[in-house]
């Protein structure tokens, strides 16, 4: 076996565009990992949002990386075993900017999302991920002020034409202590500066033992990249942002069950 450790990028990656996962895909990580291969799912979603998806795989055991790999639990127990978050003023400082730009916002603890607006955003959100938000009745910034949750993660959804600009406004205004990404065409996320995909590499490969060069790592979107450079195989999907496919060896698209395709021809295989 090539990699001993695969790591999978959840939407737009392993799962398809209707939300389901594919039979291929599947049987391709269960043949992986009754070889001895060790599977993860990385995602930027919440725990309680990914938990139910993993069970659909046979995952009931292992590591379940979530909100970038600032959160790392076990599947069987649900018990944290990385659990990082934001400073309050730096949660803050990051609300109040999008709160002046008049964006939806979320904003998350481990196991909540607070919402800023009841709209179709907030309701495609849910559909989407499997989660319920609560809508605050004040400013989200108000209600950290008041309330003092432990933000994990800050979130604004808006028109695809205006990710990239906000993406780049957010990263000059908040300065080297944040991590501004983007996880899909809908999506900018903020986290604390190392909370990102890369750390959870870090922490899965002292985990389990296994060195980087034996670490394989699939994605799609600019959230991936840490995840793909800090791994000794990079494959990113066919519908991949351009700056993946630039630096990984390209599989077929998420409709294609690109994932099982890695798996079986390099994870598996003998492809280099």
């Amino acid at each position: 076996m090539k990699y001993s450790l695969f790591l999978s990028d959840f939407d737009g990656t392993l799962v398809r565009g209707d939300g389901t996962i594919s039979e291929r895909n599947k049987r391709a990580i269960a043949a992986y990992r009754a070889a001895g291969g060790v599977f993860a799912v990385c995602t930027g979603r919440m725990l309680t949002s990914i938990l139910p998806r993993l069970k659909e795989l046979g995952l009931n055991d292992g590591l379940a990386v979530a909100y970038q790999g600032a959160t790392i639990a076990d599947i069987a127990t649900g018990k944290l075993l990385k659990d990082d978050a934001f400073e309050e003023e730096d949660a803050l400082k990051t609300v109040r900017f999008l709160e002046g730009e008049n964006r939806h916002i979320h904003i998350y603890t481990v196991d909540r999302l607070y919402c800023n607006r009841d709209d179709e955003l907030l309701h495609i959100y849910e559909r989407i991920c499997g989660v319920k938000g609560t809508v605050t009745d004040e400013t989200l910034s108000a209600f950290i002020e008041r309330t003092h949750p432990r933000v994990v993660k800050v979130l604004t959804m808006l028109e695809p034409e205006q990710k990239a600009a906000l993406a780049e406004r957010l990263r000059r205004a908040l300065g080297e202590r944040f991590f501004v990404t983007c996880s899909s065409d809908w999506l900018v996320e903020v986290m604390p500066k190392g909370q990102d995909k890369a750390a959870a590499v870090e922490f899965l490969s002292a985990y389990y033992g296994v060195p980087r060069e034996k670490i394989a790592a699939i994605g799609d979107q600019l959230n991936d990249l840490p995840l793909l450079r800090a791994a000794g195989g990079r494959f990113a999907v066919a519908n991949a942002e351009e700056e993946l496919k630039n630096e990984a060896t390209v599989v077929p698209s998420f409709e294609e069950d690109g994932v099982a395709y890695a798996i079986e021809n390099y994870a598996m295989g003998d492809e280099t």
